[in-house]
């Protein structure tokens, strides 16, 4: 294992061959390089890279860019021969993530968090799917993984409706989630680096890249599961995150008030016209985890809505931001 110097790295985004035309062609193979953010999350990191030790197709290498914790997870990267271990002390998993793009040697990057167990088939179907040149972004299935299938808490029971549907992001939004997200290197050059903390850096980088004329291709069977968070402020702070980065772009508009204001009702009322859904969903098993589903629903939507009455009256999407540079807990 080694510690990348980072004053030794080119600045991001400096070699620019990749994108020259036919760069792509000349490649003889695909070769994966994954990058995972970390912070504070060393046991659920060894987790993450013994699943893709023994995943059905290898990695090109994989490099670990830890983010500022308490305690640097060496031992734990130790552990699994190739691995590398960076530092990148700017706040934020979009930063961390552009650390470990600079390490990288491979032409494409597949990116997963440290909190997440790749599929035995993720990077063996990620391989298959960018063996077609005209595939550039994909994005795979998110599947919560469950502490105890037959006991549902209610965060897992609404995460596994509501959470991490990167089809829909895809079709609907313009955008996949960087906890699965594979893509060639010579495409994320062209469209930049991941934001800062102050953003929702996924969704900001996915409609760029869409902005751009790149289509992500969905890949049902590229799968990672990720752990239903175990506490509902955890929830909350994703929310905030997301809804600073909403209510920034609001106001710049000019009906942006107004449009919030609607949107921040329909999301109150929502809870009720969602019953069919829930009752439908083949993501969740049994009426008991349906009603956790709905109650997990009740209550994020209500504080979604509280939160977005605050911005208009307050204005301040800035104290809304959550940390990605937190103390251990």
């Amino acid at each position: 294992m080694t510690i990348i110097d980072e004053q030794s790295l080119p600045l991001f985004g400096q070699d620019r061959r990749a994108c020259e035309p036919g760069a792509e062609r000349e490649l003889p193979t695909v070769q994966l390089s994954v990058i995972i953010p970390h912070l504070n999350q060393s046991a659920m990191l060894g987790r993450c890279l013994a699943s893709l030790a023994t995943g059905q197709s290898k990695p090109h290498e994989i490099i670990v860019v830890d983010n500022g914790s308490a305690v640097l997870p060496q031992e734990v990267c130790d552990a699994w021969p190739g691995v590398r271990l960076m530092q990148e002390m700017q706040p934020g998993p979009g930063p961390a993530r552009n650390r470990g793009v600079q390490a990288a040697t491979g032409n494409v990057l597949a990116f997963i968090d440290a909190d997440c167990v790749a599929d035995p088939l993720w990077l063996a179907e990620a391989r298959r799917a960018m063996a077609d040149p005209q595939a550039k972004i994909l994005g795979g299935d998110v599947r919560i993984a469950y502490a105890n299938p037959a006991h549902l808490s209610m965060l897992e029971a609404y995460e596994s409706i509501y959470a991490y549907r990167m089809d829909r992001y895809i079709a609907r939004e313009g955008f996949t989630g960087t906890g699965n997200l594979v893509v060639r290197r010579s495409v994320l050059l062209d469209v930049g680096p991941f934001a800062g903390i102050g953003v929702a850096e996924d969704r900001d980088w996915g409609q760029r890249a869409t902005a751009k004329g790149y289509r992500i291709r969905y890949v049902a069977k590229m799968k990672v599961y990720h752990p239903a968070r175990q506490r509902l402020s955890e929830l909350c702070q994703k929310w905030d995150r997301h809804m600073a980065h909403d209510f920034d772009l609001a106001r710049q508009s000019k009906m942006g008030r107004a449009k919030w204001t609607i949107k921040m009702l329909a999301i109150a009322a929502s809870p009720l016209a969602e019953v069919p859904k829930i009752v439908v969903s083949n993501r969740v098993a049994g009426m008991r985890a349906r009603v956790l589903a709905l109650m997990g629903l009740a209550i994020i939507r209500t504080y979604r809505a509280g939160m977005m009455a605050r911005l208009l009256v307050k204005r301040d999407p800035e104290n809304l931001t959550g940390r990605w540079n937190r103390p251990a807990a």
